[in-house]
């Protein structure tokens, strides 16, 4: 295991090479979990920050008129432009969700991200900028690392030749989501935990919230 610190966007970069076709149980609940929640709704505009590889863009693609998908890695949007780059309503562009978003005020009906925010050391940036770029009544979706995970010590990881390398990560616990969801102007639609099957008599693998954007 690697005991050198990284950064998290050169560690999505190298990863970026193998992220797709890696085992990763997390990263396989949290596509079943995206079309469970928002498979039957429709949306008119839609912003995935954190997009990575593409593996819920197809799936957005199918729900939204138009999607505008971010990354701040390089290496990740390269491959999903190489996967979904024809689809005619996804725009590929790079950005950091941490620093306000390349998009218009109320300029989107749904906003989603996923695995994402355990990098993030601060959330009220993402929770402000979700708000600015959301319509009034408009959905921010989020699947997360469970903190129960997080509290064992599990992180992002992956293999680099034979060395484990884990991605730096930040705890938020449940209550800090629905604390600055509230101070932005969010209210909780639903909450749920998730696990695979033979995660059962474990700790959940994730949390998924839906948050509206109330008027102010």
């Amino acid at each position: 295991m690697s005991n050198n610190p990284i950064n998290i966007q050169d560690a999505y970069n190298e990863w970026s090479q193998t992220y797709d076709s890696d085992k990763n149980a997390t990263r396989d609940l949290d596509q079943v979990v995206i079309r469970r929640v928002l498979g039957e709704f429709r949306f008119e505009s839609i912003i995935e920050i954190g997009c990575g590889s593409g593996k819920n863009t197809v799936f957005l693609s199918q729900l939204g008129g138009r999607v505008s998908a971010f990354d701040f890695s390089e290496g990740m949007l390269t491959k999903a432009k190489e996967k979904l780059g024809k689809i005619p309503n996804v725009i590929f562009s790079v950005a950091d969700i941490t620093k306000p978003w390349p998009c218009a005020e109320q300029s989107a009906n749904l906003v989603t991200c996923n695995l994402v925010l355990e990098h993030v050391e601060e959330l009220s940036v993402v929770f402000s900028e979700a708000a600015r770029t959301l319509v009034n009544g408009g959905w921010f979706f989020i699947c997360e690392l469970h903190p129960f995970r997080q509290y064992q010590g599990i992180v992002a990881n992956y293999y680099n030749g034979d060395q484990i390398i884990q991605i730096p990560a930040f705890v938020h616990h449940i209550s800090d989501f629905l604390g600055v969801a509230q101070k932005s102007s969010f209210v909780l639609k639903q909450l749920q935990e998730w696990w695979r099957e033979k995660d059962q008599g474990k700790p959940p693998r994730l949390v998924s919230f839906l948050f509206e954007k109330t008027v102010k």
